[in-house]
């Protein structure tokens, strides 16, 4: 059996949208229907390119996922440090092509200063089937269970802003 314990964490910029009304998008993966966690919803995130910038990347990632461009959005914050999260075993070695044990993050807390005419989560690559605003206390009980800590992280830092 392979020792996934050696491999590195992917990098990886999270984005927590709020609207105006303090609400966070989430999106539901087009991929959660044939997976181990149908019900789960998450915010938008994405890897980091071989020298991209974090923030850069979560503004690519943010209209790849969604098709909500740079100008409807006012960046809040970032995030202190990465934040970590390991695959659960029925999960290592079959995503990412087996080369990660999880990710490392930075999240940016983003301002949706557009409408909801906006989002658009037909992209050339849809990774969601549906969105949603949710209230940010929520996010914990809406994620799958491994990344539930994670969020927790990033709600306690960012929530005082949102």
């Amino acid at each position: 059996m392979k020792d996934y314990s050696k491999l590195p964490y992917r990098p990886c910029a999270g984005i927590m949208l709020a609207n105006r009304e303090g609400q966070v998008f989430v999106g539901q993966r087009l991929d959660a229907a044939d997976s181990l966690y149908p019900d789960a919803w998450q915010m938008p995130q994405g890897g980091i390119d071989k020298g991209e910038e974090a923030e850069a990347a979560a503004l690519r990632e943010l209209r790849e996922e969604t098709g909500v461009v740079e100008d409807h959005v006012q960046v809040i914050g970032r995030t202190r440090e990465e934040y970590l999260y390991d695959l659960p075993d029925e999960l290592l070695g079959k995503v990412w092509k087996g080369k990660y044990r999880g990710q490392r993050q930075s999240w940016f807390l983003m301002r949706f200063t557009g409408d909801d005419g906006h989002i658009d989560i037909q992209t050339e690559h849809p990774e969601f089937v549906d969105w949603k605003w949710t209230d940010p206390a929520g996010l914990p009980d809406i994620i799958v269970p491994f990344k539930r800590d994670l969020y927790r992280a990033v709600l306690k830092e960012f929530g005082p802003l949102i």
